[in-house]
């Protein structure tokens, strides 16, 4: 009776698997400096986006979503690890000596030979695609990475290999010294994607033709200036009482668009939609001011209070999740963070315990709509672009900041200083984010009680001082 019962038991598992659901393809759309309130979907009624309009109906949407960090590298860092930047180190978008340092170094050699130690950071940790590679799948890197070849965080193909790109003249390269072109750091042929073709991911998807699932990094330098698209996207907001500061803005965001619709165009012209799950997210926020760009002419620089700073213009996004037959189209109101995306890929893909000790939640189960999402609050931290010392995060925090409920709190860092780094603020500072979403009244004074239970929340999720645990190269 045993040996018949194991022999039913061994024609079983194969019928099993043959039933069991395929592990989805994954995309990643990244915008590059996009504000949040620049969609249309999120009531923007100046920015034309219609195929990221289309996206969020067919996705569950969370438009209160956060970044950690309104820096690109970091922030990037923190979707590709899913730890925040304190934890994996990656706190900077240049290590020392920082970007005027390699600036001043003679030789490509030089440049190479000082930067790339800093690149380990990254291979000796574990990233979405080198774990989601032990799984089966393929990985495609493109437009910003900034941590030398694509290989560094385990992706099995990509674009970006640390190496110039002669006359690529929007980004990618730096001249040294001698000369000589040396990678900038932030991409160099990997930023081709968006702005020159889109014909790469193509390729790949049509290489892997089925054989196993794949994963594809969208991260390309739109609408990150310099807003330079082609005369038909800045005809889209001609005669429109737009003001001028804005319109190369609009268009890159328009530009921008188009591609995520060429992409998602590419997933349904093969038949892929019902495998493949699609997230949307932007690395950091970006708003145009009145100034004029002097390093970009006909272009303008940007607010004091979005990319780079503490506050909401540079950390809100929207993140979308669409998956056609597994996710509920629907709008989740409460605090979601970008430390959340690897936690949800990975219970997706119904591996959740893949990366131990993740600090995001998943939210799959909100996606799908099976669960309710729980109202809680959502953390970050501010550092300079240009870091003093590797895995020393505490050396170089500017600014720690919390959310809950409508609530902000600020706290700044610093350290031997007068201010903390740029200033943004000079104590600490408590916001009503709904009421007040300019962050222009400091209410700490008049709600101590508010500002004591959020900076225990603060100080629960991260203080300053002990870097012992953060990886070293």
């Amino acid at each position: 009776m045993r040996t018949l019962l194991l022999s039913l038991l061994c024609l079983a598992v194969p019928a099993l698997a043959l039933t069991a659901p395929a592990r989805p393809n994954i995309v990643y759309i990244i915008a590059d400096d996009h504000a949040y309130r620049d969609f249309g979907f999120m009531g923007s009624k100046e920015a034309l986006t219609p195929h990221l309009d289309k996206l969020a109906s067919q996705s569950a949407r969370f438009p209160n979503g956060y970044v950690t960090t309104s820096l690109c590298s970091p922030s990037l860092g923190v979707m590709l690890t899913g730890r925040y930047p304190h934890q994996s180190g990656l706190t900077y978008n240049h290590p020392p000596p920082g970007n005027s340092g390699f600036a001043k170094m003679q030789s490509r050699a030089e440049y190479e030979k000082v930067r790339s130690p800093a690149f380990g950071l990254l291979r000796n940790q574990p990233t979405l695609p080198r774990t989601i590679g032990q799984l089966g799948y393929r990985s495609f890197q493109t437009g910003k990475f900034w941590e030398g070849h694509f290989s560094n965080a385990g992706f099995t193909e990509g674009m970006t290999i640390f190496e110039p790109r002669p006359g690529q003249d929007y980004g990618g390269n730096r001249t040294m010294k001698n000369g000589e072109l040396a990678a900038h750091g932030n991409g160099d042929h990997g930023l081709q994607i968006g702005r020159e073709t889109m014909q790469p991911i193509a390729d790949f998807i049509d290489r892997v033709d089925g054989k196993q699932p794949f994963f594809v990094w969208y991260a390309p330098y739109l609408p990150h200036q310099p807003h330079d698209s082609p005369q038909r996207y800045f005809d889209l907001y001609k005669d429109k009482g737009i003001p001028a500061h804005k319109i190369p803005y609009l268009a890159s965001i328009s530009q921008f668009d188009d591609t995520v619709g060429e992409l998602i165009a590419m997933i349904e012209s093969r038949s892929l939609t019902k495998n493949t799950l699609i997230v949307f997210i932007s690395d950091n926020g970006w708003t145009p001011d009145q100034k004029p760009d002097k390093n970009h002419p006909g272009e303008f620089l940007h607010t004091r209070e979005s990319k780079y700073s503490p506050f909401e213009d540079g950390l809100r996004t929207p993140i979308l999740i669409r998956w056609d037959g597994q996710v509920t189209p629907a709008t989740h109101q409460q605090l979601v963070s970008s430390v959340d995306l690897l936690p949800t890929v990975l219970d997706a893909l119904g591996s959740p315990d893949s990366i131990p000790g993740l600090p995001g939640r998943s939210l799959w189960p909100a996606a799908q709509g099976s669960a309710p999402l729980e109202d809680q609050p959502v953390f970050g931290e501010i550092y300079p672009g240009d870091a003093t010392a590797l895995s020393r995060p505490s050396k170089d925090i500017a600014y720690r900041w919390v959310r809950h409920g409508p609530l902000k709190l600020i706290l700044p860092h610093p350290h031997q200083e007068k201010t903390a780094w740029r200033a943004y603020i000079k104590e600490v500072s408590l916001f009503d984010v709904v009421q007040d979403p300019q962050e222009k009244t400091n209410l700490a004074k008049s709600r101590p009680q508010d500002v004591k239970t959020l900076r225990h929340l603060l100080n629960q999720w991260w203080k300053p001082g002990n870097d012992s645990n953060v990886p070293k190269p």
